[in-house]
């Protein structure tokens, strides 16, 4: 309690300081933690530099002057001569688990916030892909963080995960993960009443219109299928097209697709690396065979063209091609569940309101994309989508002043500037008589 008590009163300027420390000294180390994460995720080296560990540094950052510029509400009640004003305190200690697809990228959006506003921290890392995490613990003490602050536990979910999830002494749960694991999650934090932050899967919908501009459409259609090797919750799985342009879509489409460098994660110019295990690609490829039975066609990809050449000792990787795959039932699996990998389905549909029913016909809602020049039908599609993000002629612009989390079966509370301060802060009401 001493720990928590002692973080939590020290000023925001304090923190702030410690937070721009820590996101200096994993910037000093942006190589080798780029190179670790690649070798234990699988995704190119060059993705982890461009994107995951520069993440990192800035959700530091962010929060880190976020807090400097927190303001509380306050109002007099006319006729009662009294004042009413709020203050935001820390929870105590937050319980994080982060998972295996983005690890540090994601680890440090909750470790951030948590810290920020005063929290004390048990964080476990997915077991899969933890050691950037194990690496991240040194440089706390080099921030000049307090020790017991912020604390790192590794194991298995089942064990550590669910030992922290039932702590009577955390009263708060964030996790980002699959839905079936928040389920569990739910269930065994139900009889401490804990607050819970739940960012879940998707199956997320990206629609394109019969004017979209294809040259900015299929490019970044491309990359919003298959970054990460499709193992981003927020990649589209379904791709509507309007049937008037649906041929010429596929056909750009897939050429665009067969171009893809899928190989070694180390190799500058590998845009695709491995998927993170044996199990995994198993699950992946199980859906393309799924797809089949469903009447599906296999455009390309897994199965359709020349299996990935690596070099003798990267064999033992888990590569596989980015797969496209048509004709497949509004109500077939591969349309409704979660595939998690480089496996996008491409339909046509006809008209406005026919996509919208469709498109919010799965039991998720994260994200959603719609391609179009007509800002009006834009703005109406994206207000009547189910999904707590809607990118319009774009993908994956993310700004952490806005709220970012799903609906549905997609997630519960929202992280972002406002979002996260007030999941890890209460949030109390103090009135003064005048």
């Amino acid at each position: 309690m001493f720990l928590l008590l002692s973080w939590s009163t020290t000023p925001a300027e304090q923190r702030a300081k410690v937070l721009n420390k820590l996101a200096d000294i994993i910037e000093e180390n942006l190589e080798e933690l780029a190179r670790t994460e690649s070798k234990d995720q699988g995704k190119p080296v060059s993705l982890a530099k461009r994107v995951d560990i520069p993440r990192a540094v800035y959700n530091f950052r962010f929060f880190a002057s976020a807090i400097l510029h927190a303001v509380n509400v306050s109002s007099i009640l006319e006729g009662t001569q009294a004042m009413n004003y709020t203050q935001k305190i820390p929870v105590g200690v937050a319980g994080l688990i982060s998972p295996w697809n983005l690890p540090l990228y994601l680890l440090t959006f909750k470790i951030a916030p948590a810290l920020a506003t005063g929290n004390t921290v048990v964080a476990k890392p997915s077991e899969m892909t933890s050691v950037t995490a194990w690496m991240m613990a040194k440089f706390f003490n080099e921030a000049g963080l307090p020790p017991g602050v912020c604390n790192l536990v590794f194991g298995t979910g089942p064990e550590t995960g669910a030992a922290l999830v039932q702590h009577p002494d955390v009263p708060l749960i964030s996790f980002t993960g699959s839905s079936p694991t928040a389920e569990k999650i739910t269930i065994a934090s139900a009889p401490f009443c804990k607050k819970l932050s739940l960012e879940l899967g998707g199956k997320n919908p990206s629609i394109v219109f019969e004017d979209a501009d294809l040259e900015k459409c299929i490019p970044t259609s491309i990359r919003s299928s298959f970054a990460n090797q499709g193992e981003v919750c927020l990649c589209s799985s379904r791709i509507f097209v309007h049937n008037t342009i649906f041929s010429q879509f596929l056909e750009k489409f897939v050429a665009g697709t067969k171009k893809i460098k899928v190989g070694v994660p180390d190799d500058t110019s590998t845009v695709m690396g491995a998927l993170v295990s044996k199990e995994h690609m198993a699950k992946v490829t199980g859906y393309i065979d799924l797809a089949k039975q469903e009447g599906g066609t296999i455009v390309c990809g897994q199965g359709m063209d020349p299996p990935v050449q690596v070099p003798d000792e990267n064999k033992g990787g888990y590569y596989m091609l980015p797969t496209v795959i048509t004709n497949v039932p509004d109500t077939g699996r591969c349309m409704q569940e979660e595939i998690f990998g480089p496996v996008v389905c491409v339909v046509p549909f006809s008209n406005e309101e026919e996509v919208i029913e469709r498109a919010n016909n799965v039991k998720y809602g994260l994200a959603a994309c719609v391609w179009s020049e007509n800002i009006s039908r834009a703005h109406r599609v994206a207000q009547r989508l189910q999904a707590g993000t809607v990118w319009t002629n774009c993908w994956m612009v993310r700004d952490l002043n806005m709220p970012f989390g799903g609906m549905k079966a997609s997630g519960i509370g929202r992280e972002g500037i406002e979002g996260s301060i007030d999941f890890f802060t209460e949030k109390k009401t103090i009135c003064i008589k005048l």
